[in-house]
């Protein structure tokens, strides 16, 4: 491969030059720099990215952390991330941490020493006190990590009362609810919303509530044992569309007919959710704006690293599709 030397020899000039013809720093007349540019040209020079980074203090990437790359949210996140940075010249990076804090902090170590300007982070496991000693921006997206780190996510609580509400309207008397993982903050807010709704209802039980983990199979599974032991339940919030075409299924698998004898409403609006059938009801987060809104954050911290914390909250829409009435 050719080298920094080999392009100023081509060009007749010092290794120096060059730098400052690659780094756009300090002062090179047009004469020699388009001399430069055509040796880099012919040799089809590609500057050493680890060495550029030392010279700016930079490495011009930044870094995505999801907890489940099967989950179709995720990739719809990392699309609007992935766009944003590589319009503002980054390079992006996704990693997949199976929700493993081992595996997340890993990651971040890694990241860290190979110099990447910055991290944006879904997780429910890494702590304030596990980043102490990282010295790279973070933001939080979808989930709050903690008061200190900016953060983008929606206005959970309020949507899912939304949700209750409107399975309410549309007849449902016995709604239960699908929750995600217990250690996820939009698990406790979303839940709450549902809680919300329902604590004051004389048909209300608290097994009426049942976790699958954001997961399509346990989903699944939670909602075959939840309707054979409660048949009664004629309605189900769940807290993420992936579940959502778990309980759908489940409900299929038991005989019961959507939304004919029991009515599903998801949260996310992921695409999946339109293309199935019967296509699900779903309180729709704005995906690609939170991306993008996050990203743009940790471009804005990693230029002006004192920038004050920032916790953004999104509204959530009711996406009416024919998994309700």
């Amino acid at each position: 491969m050719p080298t920094i030397k080999d392009v100023a020899k081509m060009a007749g000039v010092s290794v120096a030059t060059v730098s400052r013809v690659i780094n756009n720093s300090g002062y090179v007349n047009e004469v020699t720099k388009k001399r430069v540019e055509q040796a880099i040209s012919q040799l089809n020079y590609r500057p050493n990215n680890v060495a550029r980074s030392l010279f700016h203090g930079r490495s011009q990437m930044i870094a995505l952390l999801v907890p489940d790359i099967m989950n179709p949210f995720f990739p719809e996140l990392a699309r609007a991330v992935e766009d944003f940075a590589k319009l503002n010249d980054y390079t992006f990076v996704l990693c997949n941490t199976d929700d493993d804090p081992e595996k997340e902090m890993h990651y971040i170590y890694a990241l860290e020493q190979k110099s990447v300007d910055g991290i944006i982070v879904v997780s429910s496991t890494v702590t304030e006190k596990s980043l102490q000693g990282i010295h790279v921006p973070i933001v939080a997206l979808d989930r709050i990590v903690s008061a200190k780190l900016p953060s983008i996510t929606v206005k959970n609580r309020d949507g899912a009362r939304q949700a209750v509400k409107y399975l309410k309207q549309l007849g449902c008397k016995r709604i239960a609810h699908i929750c995600g993982p217990d250690n996820v903050s939009n698990t406790k807010e979303r839940l709450g919303g549902y809680i919300d709704e329902v604590k004051n209802e004389e048909w209300f039980l608290s097994s009426y509530v049942v976790s699958g983990d954001y997961q399509y199979d346990k989903a699944m599974d939670a909602t075959k044992n939840l309707l054979k032991s409660h048949p009664e339940v004629d309605g189900i919030f769940v807290a993420n569309d992936l579940m959502g075409v778990g309980v759908l299924k489940a409900a299929q698998e038991l005989g019961l007919k959507v939304p004919e004898d029991i009515q599903i409403i998801g949260f996310d609006g992921i695409s999946l959710g339109e293309k199935i059938t019967p296509s699900i009801t779903t309180m729709k987060q704005p995906i690609y704006e939170m991306g993008t809104r996050a990203a743009q954050l940790l471009i804005q911290q990693i230029n002006e690293p004192n920038q004050q914390v920032q916790h953004e909250k999104y509204e959530v829409t009711l996406v009416k599709r024919e998994s309700t009435k």
